[in-house]
Formats: structure tokens, C-alpha cells, sequence
């Protein structure tokens, strides 16, 4: 059974245009009998998503992707981790985390959660380690694997038993280096894996409206670069079929 886990909706704003309801058709369609999404730093679109789920037969899964501080090679450097809800107390905890990273942790461009706060917040919640994004895969992609290693400990330090490393191939360049990276330090430190696809529009031909889209926010990325991200054609919503 195939579930994708990671899914950015038109509430992204900068990175995605999939729309809610239609998404959830889609996966009904395919006979997928659950769905993530994970909105960059919101839930804003989870009662919708909620109640599309149920109506059409598909379990909604709740959960937002957050920037993290605390883990990059610098002090201020920020990385991505994703975080799932397993429970109401990890749906209570992880709406905390979103109030605090916007009332106590945000600038202009975004909001950041601390390790402090993940570290106390942490019931209910399943982590997924970002894949090429996020504090593990940056350090693999430097060629930095005690860093890598460290993260990864933390991480699994953190969330008991609820961490996985996450494996990506959406045909962009890193993406061979962070999987075959991420499975030896998996191998070496005994950690789970999870294979995730991320998801920023609904078919192949709304790429072109997608890149669109993010160019709107252009100057904002290049006032500040830690937004910019590659994305590829392949990052589109997969049949059980195609996966």
C-alpha cells in the first residue's frame, strides 16, 4: 500500500499550487486509502482537507514541514524537518510549535521552531528527517558525515521510536548522493527509512504554472537565499502505478 506523506498545497504560497479538493479526487480515484499534507509552516488548510477526506473515502494525515534552528553547521543556519501528527496531543503540540515559531521565532521571510521547543513538544508527533532539506541530508550532501550522524541522534533522541530518515528521488541532481548517504547511515546507526515523493503540483503540465507561481515571490529568495529551492517536473502527484 502506497501513502504519500508529503504533499505542499496551494497554502505553501511560494512553493505550491496543488488545490485540496482536487488532490483528494485523485487519490480516491487511484484507490489510495490515506493522504498527508504537510504545508510549509501552516495548517491553514486542514479543516478543508479534513472534511474532503471523509467525504470521499481517503484518511486524512495531518502534519506541516517546519524550518528547524539548532542543527546546521552554524548557530542562525536554518534546515527543514517534517513533522506528523499520530494523535489529538501531537495535533495540540504541533499547533504550539506553529504559534511559537510565528509569535516568538519569525522574521519578514519565515518562522523557525527550535530544538529546544521540539524537544518538549515532541508527544504525539512523528519526525521525518527532510530528506536533502533537512539538517541530516545537508551535511550528507557537504561530505560532513559526523555531523550527519549527529543530527540523526539527536533527532532519534528526540522523537523515540518516531523518527525516520527519508529517502527522495524527484530527479534532481543531489538526489542519489542524500539516498545512498541516508541508507548507509540508516544501516550504520540502525535507524527506520521512510521513502517520501515531495509533492508541489498535481500534473506534469502544471509545472509551468507552478514555477510561475514561485516566481512571484522572487525577490523575497533572492534577498534570501536559504528560500530558493530547485524544482523538477517530477514533483507532481503519483498514482500508485507511477510510484
Amino acid at each position: 500500500m502506497f501513502v504519500h506523506l508529503r504533499l505542499h498545497t496551494e497554502f505553501s504560497v511560494i512553493d505550491g499550487t496543488t488545490r485540496i479538493d482536487e488532490v483528494v479526487k485523485a487519490a480516491a480515484a487511484d484507490g489510495q486509502v490515506a493522504l498527508a499534507i504537510t504545508d510549509l509552516s501552516n495548517m491553514f488548510g486542514a479543516v478543508k482537507f479534513y472534511k474532503e477526506g471523509r467525504k470521499r473515502g481517503v484518511k486524512p494525515l495531518l502534519g506541516t514541514e517546519v524550518w528547524l534552528e539548532g542543527l546546521g553547521k552554524d548557530a542562525d543556519q536554518l534546515s527543514r524537518v517534517l513533522l506528523l501528527v499520530q494523535n489529538r496531543q501531537g495535533y495540540l503540540n504541533l499547533a504550539e510549535l506553529l504559534a511559537r515559531a510565528w509569535t516568538q521565532n519569525a522574521n519578514k521571510t519565515q518562522a523557525s521552531v527550535t530544538l529546544a521547543w521540539l524537544k518538549e513538544l515532541q508527544t504525539g508527533l512523528i519526525c521525518l528527517s527532510g530528506a536533502q532539506a533537512g539538517p541530516v541530508g545537508q551535511a550528507l550532501l557537504q561530505g560532513d558525515e559526523p555531523r550527519a550522524m549527529d543530527a540523526a541522534l539527536q533527532l532519534a533522541g528526540v522523537f523515540t521510536h518516531r523518527f525516520y530518515l527519508e529517502l527522495q528521488r524527484a530527479g534532481r541532481m543531489e538526489d542519489e548522493a542524500q539516498v545512498a548517504g541516508a541508507v548507509q547511515l540508516a544501516q550504520r546507526l540502525q535507524l527506520p527509512v521512510v521513502a517520501t515523493h515531495p509533492i508541489q503540483f498535481q500534473a506534469p503540465d502544471d509545472f509551468e504554472a507552478h514555477e510561475a507561481r514561485v516566481c512571484i515571490a522572487e525577490g523575497e529568495m533572492l534577498a534570501n537565499p536559504r528560500r530558493v529551492r530547485r524544482f523538477t517536473r517530477d514533483q507532481h502527484f503519483k498514482t500508485s502505478a507511477e510510484m
